[in-house]
């Protein structure tokens, strides 16, 4: 065994990596995994077992960050992983500072790319048009800073990361790491398999099954909002039900237009279709009646970008008879999935009529404050930092709305436009590009990311994980068409041997 272990031949094992092996296999390397352990040990009998536990964390921390120095992609699939499960995190385990999380790992991937040594990115990709707009809107957010109505310059920290820090980060690291195909591939897998488990996650909540973590948090506060008329709505590991509802409506509209691509295998096929069927019954179980808008605009851009008069014309039919149904018709009014879909096509909704008068509210208040009220001056934010005041204690309901309040009218302007600048251009890249099979992934990231444009008037659903790195990765791809339309890769690979 010990002969063994110090050869130097080789040892054929099938989930050793190779530097682990290098280092177990010399006598000074195996001495020193010995001495570390021998120490554990002698340090928990000692100090207790709390310290048994924060030092083995700290040698995987130190691994972690050798693995993302060696390959920097690691780290965007690590801001993939906290974008989706950090706040579900947070209601099992208290104390654990997951809430600038996103951001320190993505300037350690910066760090890692400054700092390869081999295959050095290369920056001048990123001076791409996409890169500027969110600078644009990134100054504008830092030039609020200096508003004279913000009540807390450490709201503004707090709140201008999601929604001007984010975008200016994120889109620069897809275009230097994700601008190959495969890449973008496994971005998808990622994205869909974590949607699957917070479909089933969900799933385990409409049938009554609440652990004592998630029923904790609704007895928390949360129970005002989530469970109506008896009937929870649910809200899987996700920060609430209308983030969750938004985020599944996306995923569905983005796997189902996946399903159609030409040329690809049928497992991964059925693979989109499985994730859009699944995810679209995430969005009905979530009572969010706002998520309707994601399938609702983004099938309707679909069908116009596809440029197919077969498929336009019994699309809209199909959507217009959907319609039709929702609103004329007293039918499956016992089901409740449809009776909440159908309220939010009522105008006289109690709901509705609610936040169109805290907009004439705060209409009024902002007539003469065309920067806003401040970053962070509204929503959960301005609850926290300035409690009592009115924007804090006035529902914003809307990011469209929250926008309008915290950075004014200017604002709200400079924002539409960066948005619509990204659909138009994108939109512009899908309709003359030349690879059929690419351009109906662009096509799914353009529907989706429309529909999340469109429900973001109902919800604040743009500027929250995981919908927002999600939408900038969206924008990201399709300013890395011209770029991707070159390669000759065609089909998905069954392995990203990069």
């Amino acid at each position: 065994m010990l002969r063994e272990l110090f050869t130097k031949k080789p040892i054929d094992r099938e989930f050793s990596a190779p530097w682990y092996d290098d280092i177990v296999r010399k006598p000074l390397g195996f001495l020193t995994v010995l001495g570390i352990a021998v120490f554990l040990g002698l340090t928990i009998a000692k100090k207790g077992i709390f310290i048994g536990i924060a030092l083995p964390a700290l040698y995987f921390m130190v691994v972690y960050l050798i693995i993302v120095f060696r390959n920097p992609v690691v780290g965007m699939y690590t801001v993939i992983f906290l974008a989706f499960f950090a706040i579900g995190i947070l209601r099992y385990v208290k104390g654990i500072p997951l809430g600038l999380s996103i951001d320190g790992v993505m300037f350690l991937t910066y760090l890692a790319l400054i700092f390869k040594k081999y295959n050095k990115p290369n920056w001048a990709y990123v001076l791409n048009p996409i890169f500027y707009a969110s600078l644009v809107w990134f100054f504008y957010n830092f030039l609020e800073l200096f508003n004279p109505e913000a009540r807390s310059r450490v709201a503004w920290f707090y709140a201008m990361r999601g929604t001007a820090l984010y975008m200016l980060m994120w889109v620069p690291l897809v275009t230097l790491l994700w601008d190959r195909r495969n890449r973008m591939y496994r971005f998808l897998d990622l994205w869909f398999g974590f949607a699957i488990l917070g479909v089933l996650v969900g799933i385990k909540q409409d049938v009554g099954i609440l652990d004592r973590y998630e029923q904790a948090w609704l007895d928390g506060g949360a129970a005002v909002t989530h469970v109506l008329f008896g009937e929870l709505r649910v809200f899987s590991f996700y920060s609430d039900a209308g983030q969750y509802g938004a985020s599944m409506a996306h995923t569905g509209v983005v796997a189902c237009i996946l399903f159609l691509t030409p040329g690809i295998s049928t497992k991964r096929k059925y693979f989109y279709l499985f994730t859009g069927l699944a995810a679209f019954w995430g969005m009905l179980i979530s009572g969010t009646r706002g998520a309707m808008a994601v399938p609702a605009l983004g099938f309707m851009v679909y069908l116009f970008l596809s440029k197919n008069i077969k498929i336009l014309i019994p699309g809209l039919i199909v959507m217009m008879g959907a319609y039709g149904f929702l609103k004329y018709t007293t039918l499956l009014q016992n089901v409740k999935m449809v009776s909440r879909m159908r309220t939010a096509l009522d105008p006289n909704n109690p709901s509705l009529l609610v936040r169109i008068e805290n907009q004439r509210k705060l209409a009024v208040y902002l007539r003469n404050k065309p920067f806003g009220g401040g970053v962070g001056s509204a929503g959960s934010w301005g609850m926290r930092f300035s409690p009592g005041t009115f924007l804090a204690e006035t529902p914003t309901d809307s990011w469209f709305v929250k926008i309008w309040v915290e950075e004014g009218i200017v604002g709200l302007y400079i924002h539409l436009g960066v948005l619509f600048y990204a659909a138009i251009h994108g939109g512009y890249y899908i309709w003359v590009m030349k690879d059929m099979q690419l351009r109906q992934y662009m096509m799914a990231f353009h529907s989706g990311m429309m529909g999340i444009y469109a429900a973001s008037y109902g919800n604040g659903v743009l500027g929250q994980m995981p919908t927002g790195i999600l939408m900038y990765s969206s924008m990201a791809f399709l300013f890395l068409i011209p770029r991707m339309d070159r390669e000759p890769e065609k089909d998905p690979p069954k392995e990203d041997t990069s």
